[in-house]
C-alpha cells in the first residue's frame, strides 16, 4: 500500500497457474501457450508465403520484405554471403522472439514470453551450441579453440592473461549476456506497463488523486508504444549478436 494505492505482489505479474500439470515439468501455463502460438505463427507465416508468385502479395510480400531485411541488415553485414545458409535459423530466431515479445501488448495476455528467464536462457544455449558447431564444422575442434582462445598478434607471454579472458568472454559471457539482456529488458517493460495500468485502474475513483489519472493514462499509452519498439529491438539485437557469433566461428580472422 503506497499513498493509499494497492499494488499487486511481484510474483503475481510474472507467475501464472498451469492449466494442467501444476508443479510438474510439463505444466502448461500462459507462457507455454504463448510459446506454442509463436512457433505456430512463425511456421504458418512462412508456409503461407511460399507460393512464389512473380508479383508477391499479402503474406508473400511481407515475408520477402522481412527476409530481405534480415539478409541485408543482419547476415550480409555480420557474416557475408556465406551466412545465407544460416538464414533459416536466424529468421526463425527473430520471429519467434518478436512474436513472444509482442504478447506484452496483446489484450488478455499482457505478458511477454521472454520476461521469464527460461525462454531467453534456452534460446541463448541453442545459439551457443549452434555457433560452436559452426566453428567445429568449418575449422575443426582444435583449430576452432586455437583461434578462439589464442588470437593472433598477441605476444606469447600475454596469452597467460588473454586466453582465460577469451575463454570466459566467448564460452560463458556470450550466452549469459544474450539471455540476461533479453530477459531484463522485457521484464522491465512488463513491470512498467503493469505499474501504470494499476495506477489508471486505482485512480478511477472520485477523489483528489483523480486529477493524476490523465497523466497516468497518457504515460501508459506512450509506454505501450515504446514497448512495441522494444519488442522489435530486442529481437533484432538477439538475432544480430547470434549472427556475429556465427560469423566469428565461420571466419575467425575477421
Amino acid at each position: 500500500m503506497i499513498f493509499g494505492l494497492e499494488f499487486p505482489e511481484f510474483k503475481t505479474i510474472v507467475e501464472w497457474p498451469s492449466a494442467f500439470g501444476e508443479g510438474t515439468w510439463y505444466g502448461f501455463n500462459k507462457i507455454a501457450l504463448i510459446n506454442v502460438i509463436a512457433v505456430v505463427a512463425t511456421a504458418l507465416f512462412f508456409f503461407l508465403s511460399r507460393k512464389g508468385e512473380l508479383v508477391p502479395r499479402g503474406p508473400q510480400n511481407l515475408a520477402e520484405s522481412a527476409v530481405g531485411f534480415l539478409k541485408d541488415g543482419i547476415i550480409m553485414q555480420t557474416i557475408g554471403p556465406d551466412g545465407m545458409r544460416y538464414l533459416p535459423y536466424l529468421a526463425s530466431l527473430f520471429f519467434f522472439i518478436l512474436i513472444g515479445n509482442l504478447f506484452e501488448i496483446i489484450p488478455f495476455f499482457h505478458m511477454p514470453a521472454n520476461a521469464r528467464m527460461a525462454n531467453p536462457a534456452l534460446l541463448a544455449i541453442i545459439t551457443w551450441v549452434f555457433f560452436i558447431a559452426v566453428g567445429f564444422k568449418h575449422q575443426g575442434p582444435l583449430k576452432y579453440f586455437k583461434s578462439a582462445l589464442f588470437p593472433p598478434g598477441v605476444p606469447a607471454a600475454l596469452y597467460l592473461l588473454v586466453t582465460p579472458i577469451e575463454f570466459i568472454s566467448t564460452f560463458i559471457v556470450r550466452p549469459f549476456s544474450l539471455a540476461v539482456r533479453l530477459f531484463a529488458n522485457m521484464l522491465a517493460g512488463h513491470i512498467l506497463l503493469v505499474t501504470f495500468s494499476v495506477l489508471c485502474i486505482t485512480l478511477w475513483v472520485l477523489g483528489p488523486l483523480l486529477a493524476v489519472l490523465p497523466a497516468s493514462y497518457f504515460m501508459l499509452v506512450a509506454l505501450t508504444g515504446f514497448e512495441l519498439m522494444v519488442a522489435f529491438l530486442q529481437a533484432y539485437i538477439f538475432t544480430i549478436l547470434a549472427a556475429v557469433y556465427i560469423g566469428g566461428a565461420l571466419h575467425p580472422d575477421h
